[in-house]
C-alpha cells in the first residue's frame, strides 16, 4: 500500500484519460494514486449490473483496440502497460434513417453499394473522390502519435523520430487543423452524403461537419473506410477496459481509492500540492496533482483564493445525454439484428437537434455473458444533443422529473421500436438516465457531453495549466470526444512529468518506432 506522504503523483478522477495517465506514470515508475467518486472505474465508460445484466454506461462503438500496432491511442496506451482483454470484432451495423432502414459495413467498399442503391452512380463518383482526398490527410493525421508529444525541449527528441513523416505529409498538415466543411466544398455536393458526412462528424464531436476539425475525421476515414477493416467489442463491456487500465496501475504500485470525492485542490506558496477529500482527510504529492474531471468541475474544486482562474474556464459545452438501459426478454428476436444501429429522425432539423439522433446497442449479441440465458441487453443514448435547461432545478425524487423521464424517454422507445416491434412487451428491466443522472454520477459539469469548440474558433489547452503543479487530462484537453481521444490526453499528461529517455523506450516498446 502506497503512503500518502511518499505519493509522486494524486489523480483526480478514473475516466479513462485519468486510468491511461495513472497506469503509464506507474509503468514509469512514479507513485501514484488515483481518487475517484465513485464506487467504480472509468468515469462515463464503467460498467455496471442490475438483476443479472452487465451495461455499458456510455460508448459502446470502438474500432483499431484488437489489433497492434494500432494508431489508436488507447490500444498505445494498453500495449505501452502490458495489458490485453478479450475482443470480439464484427463489421456490420444498422441505420434507420429518413431514406429508410437499411445495413451497412465498415470497409472501404460495401459503403458504395449503400450510395449507389440511395442516390446513383453520381453520388457513388463523389464518395469514391472524397475517399481519395482522405487518403493523404489520414496519413497526416497519424503521422504523429500522441504518444510522442511533450511540451518542453525533450519534443526535439521524441517528435524528431517522426520529422521524415510530418515532412512528406507537410503539404497537408494545415487542412488538419480548419473544418471539415472546407475539405468537402465543391466535392460532395449530394444531399445524402452531406446529411451522413454531418452525422458521422456529430458522433465522433458532438459538432457537425462545420464544427469538427479536419483531423478528427480524417482518422475515422483511416479506421473505417479500409480494406479488411472491423469494429471491435470488448468482452465483458466497457467496463473491461477500464478493469485493463486499472491492472496496469495495481501491479506497479499503483493505488485507486473508490468513494473518495476530492473536495478541494491543496495549494501552497502557488503551487499545487494534494487534495482534501470530503471526508476532510489530506493527501499530499511531491511532483502533481492531475485532474481527470472537466475544466469546470476542475476549476470548482480550487481554492476561493483562484477564483480569477476559476472565472476564466468559459470553454463551450456541447449538450447532454438520455441514456435508456434494458434488460430484455431474447426469444424469437428478428434473425438479422445487428449489435449496433443510428436512427436518424429528420434530416431537416440537423443532427444536433434535441432528440433527433438515436444510437441503439445490443452487445450481448457479440457477448451473451452480458445477460442472462435467453435474454439481452440493450443501451439507448441520445448522443450530446439532450438540453440540460429543461432539467435544471428539478427535484430529482419529484412527480414532475418521473414524468419528464417518461417523456424525453418515448423518442428511445420509438427507436427502438423501429428495430424490435415488440420491444415493450419484452421489456424486463428498464433505467433511465437524463442530463442530471450525468451530472450526479459522472460528475460532470451540467451532464455534459464534453467541450463544444468549433475548428478555428479556440484550441484545446493540453495539460498544462498556469497553476504550477496542477495538470489535467480527459476531453477538456485534446481534441474528439470518445476514448482514443481520452486516451491520448493521458499519454500528454503522463509526459509532462517523465524523462525524455522512458518516453522513448516506451515509443519503441509500442512499435512507434525503431
Amino acid at each position: 500500500m502506497v503512503k500518502d506522504d511518499h505519493l509522486d503523483v494524486i489523480i483526480i478522477g478514473s475516466g479513462t484519460g485519468g486510468l491511461s495517465c495513472g497506469a503509464l506514470l506507474a509503468q514509469y515508475g512514479l507513485k501514484v494514486l488515483v481518487c475517484e467518486s465513485h464506487t467504480l472505474p472509468g468515469g462515463a465508460a464503467h460498467g455496471f449490473q442490475r438483476q443479472g445484466y452487465t451495461f455499458d454506461s456510455g460508448p459502446s462503438l470502438f474500432s483499431g483496440l484488437s489489433f497492434s500496432p494500432s494508431p489508436n491511442p488507447l490500444r498505445q496506451v494498453l500495449d505501452a502497460i502490458g495489458e490485453d482483454l478479450e475482443w470480439a470484432t464484427y463489421g456490420t451495423w444498422g441505420c434507420c434513417l429518413p431514406e429508410g432502414n437499411f445495413f451497412t459495413s465498415v470497409g472501404a467498399d460495401q459503403f458504395c453499394e449503400v450510395v449507389r442503391e440511395l442516390r446513383g452512380e453520381s453520388a457513388v463518383a463523389q464518395w469514391r473522390t472524397l475517399q481519395q482526398r482522405m487518403e493523404p490527410l489520414k496519413e497526416a493525421a497519424i503521422a504523429l502519435p500522441a504518444a510522442a508529444i511533450r511540451f518542453d525541449l525533450g519534443v526535439l527528441q521524441t517528435v524528431g523520430r517522426f520529422i521524415p513523416k510530418l515532412l512528406k505529409q507537410f503539404p497537408h498538415l494545415a487542412q488538419l487543423t480548419g473544418p471539415f466543411s472546407q475539405v468537402i466544398q465543391g466535392q460532395v455536393t449530394d444531399e445524402f452524403l452531406l446529411n451522413w458526412l454531418d452525422l458521422m462528424c456529430f458522433l465522433l464531436a458532438g459538432l457537425p461537419a462545420d464544427g469538427i476539425i479536419a483531423a478528427e475525421m480524417a482518422f475515422m476515414f483511416g479506421e473505417w473506410y479500409r480494406p479488411d477493416v472491423v469494429l471491435d467489442y470488448p468482452m465483458g463491456g466497457s467496463g473491461a477496459i477500464a478493469e485493463a487500465l486499472l491492472r496496469g496501475l495495481t501491479k506497479q504500485d499503483g493505488q485507486i481509492r473508490f468513494s473518495s470525492h476530492v473536495e478541494e485542490i491543496l495549494i501552497e506558496n502557488h503551487r499545487a500540492v494534494g487534495v482534501r477529500l470530503r471526508t476532510g482527510e489530506e493527501l499530499r504529492c511531491r511532483q502533481a496533482v492531475i485532474s481527470n474531471a472537466s475544466f469546470w468541475d476542475t476549476a470548482a474544486i480550487l481554492p476561493a483564493s483562484h477564483s480569477r482562474y476559476r472565472q476564466q474556464q468559459t470553454l463551450p459545452d456541447c449538450p447532454s445525454f438520455m441514456h435508456f438501459h434494458l434488460g430484455i426478454d431474447g426469444q424469437n428476436l428478428p434473425s438479422d439484428l445487428a449489435c449496433h444501429y443510428i436512427v436518424v429522425n429528420d434530416w431537416q432539423q440537423g443532427v444536433t437537434a434535441p432528440q433527433n439522433v438515436v444510437l441503439v446497442s445490443i452487445p450481448s449479441l457479440l457477448d451473451p455473458s452480458l445477460a442472462p440465458e435467453n435474454k439481452h441487453v440493450i443501451h439507448v443514448y441520445t448522443p450530446g444533443n439532450e438540453p440540460y435547461d429543461i432539467w435544471q432545478g428539478l427535484d430529482r425524487n419529484s412527480s414532475d422529473y418521473a414524468q419528464l423521464k417518461q417523456q424525453r424517454a418515448e423518442v428511445m422507445w420509438q427507436a427502438l421500436e423501429r428495430i424490435i416491434p415488440d420491444i415493450r412487451s419484452r421489456c424486463e428491466v428498464s433505467l433511465v438516465g437524463t442530463p442530471l443522472t450525468h451530472e450526479r454520477f459522472l460528475r460532470r459539469h451540467r451532464g455534459t457531453y464534453g467541450p463544444g469548440i468549433r475548428a478555428g474558433t479556440g484550441l484545446f489547452p493540453g495539460p498544462k495549466t498556469k497553476i504550477p503543479g496542477l495538470l489535467c487530462c480527459g476531453d477538456s484537453t485534446f481534441p474528439g470526444i470518445g476514448m482514443p481521444a481520452v486516451a491520448a490526453s493521458g499519454f500528454l499528461a503522463a509526459h509532462a512529468l517523465v524523462p525524455v529517455q522512458k518516453q522513448l523506450k516506451m515509443l519503441r516498446h509500442i512499435g512507434c518506432v525503431n
